[in-house]
């Protein structure tokens, strides 16, 4: 083989690891604004959630449309870790090793229903997808800016996985940052365990949102 073969097939193989974007024309939405709105609105966190889960080529869909969230300088501080199966109990256990060395620290001792609890947590979907934050230097995108486009980007996963057909509640709570939580998923100490969207099918259906008053969350000036 020729040094361009290997060049050109070097080229493909990085051009099929690229994110595929899909550009849509606006003619081609099916859904009226109206609509699209509306089901944005109905967005509910939904708990406790069974299989099915979503496929991988479904989840990597959904990041996909997390990959198109705001980014400053398209640094990509964030990424994603699929936990499903066995690992989940791989998981509890990092965060009850978490949440053992919390209680030492704060003087206290944990419960049997406690440790119980805490080693079930990811047990409450079949699939959990964690979003993690890298913070990188940059003059000219602070922290706050790359915290807030991981926000976006989890908010754009939730949404795809909805438009799948698929359920999720974010979660998070006083454990996900906690050094043995950070270790498990490789997070280096200034970085951040931003979200874990727990996923699946839920066996009750959504209620519906009641109408949310904006007036006191909104100022026009002109």
């Amino acid at each position: 083989m020729t040094t361009t073969d290997n060049a050109d097939n070097e080229s493909q193989e990085i051009e099929h690891k690229k994110l595929s974007v899909k550009n849509v024309a606006v003619n081609d939405i099916s859904s009226t604004s109206d609509e699209l709105i509306g089901w944005i609105n109905s967005r509910r966190s939904m708990g406790n959630l069974d299989e099915p889960a979503p496929t991988r080529a479904q989840i990597e869909s959904a990041i996909e449309c997390a990959a198109t969230a705001p980014d400053h300088k398209k640094l990509r501080p964030w990424r994603f870790i699929v936990t499903q199966g066995e690992a989940r109990h791989e998981l509890g256990r990092a965060l009850l090793e978490a949440a053992q060395a919390k209680a030492l620290q704060d003087g206290e001792e944990l419960s049997e229903k406690t440790i119980t609890k805490t080693q079930n947590m990811p047990l409450r979907a079949p699939l959990i997808i964690t979003a993690v934050t890298q913070m990188q230097e940059h003059k000219k995108v602070p922290p706050f800016e790359q915290m807030l486009s991981a926000g976006a980007a989890v908010q754009n996963l939730i949404l795809a996985l909805k438009a799948q057909g698929f359920s999720t509640v974010w979660r998070t709570g006083l454990l996900c940052n906690e050094p043995a939580v950070k270790a498990y998923f490789g997070v280096g100490a200034d970085d951040y365990v931003t979200a874990f969207v727990y996923t699946g099918t839920s066996p009750k259906d959504e209620s519906k949102r009641k109408p949310i008053d904006i007036e006191p969350l909104v100022r026009f000036e002109s």
